[in-house]
């Protein structure tokens, strides 16, 4: 990875942690929604939910953009995530795999509550090994207090994150803010956002 990336995600592994806290612990506001229009600084939203949010980055903001990736890119040794929901033998079937570039290993490590769907849990861990499965590949991977056996499938969804461009937020885009917060004239303000290049949804 060119040392310019590794540095800009380097000062991107602070903002992730504020991803992993929930959303009511910095009275902070969790976005996962499209771009609906360009109104001067701020980002008009829409939630999700249907909510519509205008969004503002502070200075000097964080654009981090998410592209496709595959199985075949993760290797013993790499630090990924995973949101994903709990089998009846403790294992985890995974909706979706992000691989975080090296320099920010660490980051967000753990295995807890996550609110992408219901009932699901985000873990954050080292990779020991990929072995075949039943429906697909298992990473078994493993954290500070714990490891987990991830079971991948053909619907899960896997990225990477790229440097990203401030132009490239558009209408259109989809977008993910973990630690957005209020401000008292209703904006949201967040140093950091994640969008989906190429039409991706960012998944996490």
């Amino acid at each position: 990875m060119p040392s310019t990336l590794q540095r800009t995600l380097a000062a991107a592994s602070f903002a992730l942690l504020c991803v992993a806290l929930p959303a009511s612990a910095q009275e902070t506001v969790r976005i996962r929604g499209t771009i609906e229009k360009v109104d001067g600084a701020a980002y008009v939203v829409k939630n999700r939910d249907g909510a519509e949010y205008k969004v503002t980055v502070s200075d000097p903001g964080l654009y981090v953009g998410i592209v496709k990736s595959t199985m075949a890119d993760i290797k013993p040794g790499m630090f990924v995530g995973s949101t994903g929901t709990t089998q009846p033998d403790g294992s985890q079937k995974a909706i979706e795999v992000h691989i975080f570039p090296e320099s920010m290993r660490g980051t967000g490590e753990g295995h807890y509550d996550w609110d992408l769907k219901p009932n699901t849990k985000m873990t954050n861990a080292n990779v020991e090994q990929t072995v075949a499965g039943v429906d697909g590949p298992v990473l078994s991977v493993k954290y500070k207090d714990g490891e987990k056996k991830l079971m991948v499938s053909p619907e899960t969804v896997v990225v990477t994150y790229v440097i990203g461009d401030k132009n490239d937020l558009k209408p259109g885009t989809k977008i993910f803010v973990g630690a957005g917060k209020k401000q008292a004239d209703g904006t949201v303000q967040t140093p950091r956002v994640t969008y989906g290049k190429d039409g991706l949804t960012p998944p996490m």
